[in-house]
C-alpha cells in the first residue's frame, strides 16, 4: 500500500469524524432544551429522578469523535475542530437570528412582532429560536470548557500511560469533562432562560438544578462507559486501515 493512498484514506476518515462531530453539534444546539425527557426510576423504594433534556443526547457522540480524533490524528487536530465547531455555534445563532428579523409569515406586519394564537404560543419556528437562543450561551461556554478540557486530559493521560489503556484515558477524560459540560450547561441556561428549564416554583430551585445536572452527568456517564468497546474497536480497525503503528498519529494531513 502506498503512502498516498494511506494520506487519502487519513484525509477521509477526518473528514467523516469531523462531520459527525460537526452535524451532532449543530443538532443539539437546536434541539437543546426545546423538551425533557423523563428517565425517572425506582430504586429500594426510593424515587430517583432523572430528568435529561433531548440535546443532551447525542452530546455524547461529541466526545466520541474528538477522542478518536485526539488518539489517531493528534491533539492539535483535535483543538482545532473545536474551534470550528464553536464557529459552527455563531453560525447557527445567526441563521436564527436571521430566520426571526426577515420579514413573512407568523409575523405581525406592522410590527414584525410573532403572532401569539388562542393558546397563547408563537409560530413553531419562533418557538425553537426562543429555546434554542435561551440555551445557547450555556451551550457556547460548556462546550468550549468541557471539549478543551477532554482533549488536554485525554493527552495528558496518554503521555502519562506511554500511549497504553486507551480505555482509562477515554473514560476519565470523559468523566472529568463531562462534569463540567453538565454543570455549566444548566446553571448558565437558569441564569439566561430559567424558563426552558422544567422547575417547579413551589419547590427550591438549589435541589432541583442539582437534580438536573446530575441526571445529565450519570447518563453521559453511562454512554461514555458504553462507548469504550465500540472506541476500541474503531481504533484497532483505523490504524490499519490509515497504515499508522501504535501510538502513532497521523498528523500530516
Amino acid at each position: 500500500m502506498t503512502e498516498a493512498i494511506y494520506q487519502k484514506r487519513r484525509q477521509r476518515v477526518f473528514f467523516v469524524l469531523s462531520g459527525m462531530f460537526l452535524g451532532t453539534l449543530a443538532m443539539l444546539n437546536i434541539l437543546g432544551v426545546t423538551r425533557f425527557l423523563d428517565f425517572s426510576f425506582t430504586l429500594f423504594g426510593l424515587q430517583i429522578p432523572m430528568i435529561v433534556a433531548v440535546g443532551v443526547l447525542p452530546y455524547p457522540v461529541t466526545f466520541m469523535c474528538t477522542d478518536l480524533i485526539s488518539e489517531l490524528f493528534g491533539e492539535e487536530k483535535a483543538r482545532d475542530m473545536v474551534l470550528v465547531g464553536l464557529l459552527l455555534n455563531v453560525w447557527v445563532v445567526f441563521l436564527l437570528w436571521l430566520g426571526s428579523v426577515l420579514p413573512g409569515a407568523g409575523v405581525d406586519p406592522a410590527t414584525g412582532a410573532p403572532l401569539i394564537d388562542a393558546a397563547g404560543r408563537k409560530p413553531v419556528f419562533f418557538e425553537v429560536k426562543d429555546a434554542a437562543f435561551g440555551a445557547v450561551a450555556a451551550s457556547m461556554v460548556a462546550y468550549l470548557v468541557a471539549q478543551f478540557c477532554d482533549v488536554r486530559i485525554f493527552h495528558w493521560m496518554k503521555r502519562l500511560t506511554k500511549g497504553r489503556h486507551l480505555w482509562l484515558r477515554n473514560n476519565v477524560s470523559t468523566m472529568f469533562s463531562q462534569l463540567v459540560d453538565s454543570t455549566a450547561v444548566i446553571l448558565v441556561t437558569y441564569i439566561a432562560a430559567a424558563s426552558f428549564l422544567p422547575l417547579n416554583d413551589s419547590e427550591p430551585v438549589w435541589p432541583q438544578l442539582l437534580a438536573l445536572i446530575a441526571s445529565g452527568y450519570v447518563f453521559k456517564l453511562v454512554v461514555a462507559a458504553l462507548d469504550t468497546g465500540p472506541i476500541y474497536l474503531a481504533v484497532r480497525y483505523l490504524r490499519v486501515y490509515l497504515g499508522l503503528g501504535d501510538n502513532e498519529e497521523a498528523t500530516n494531513l
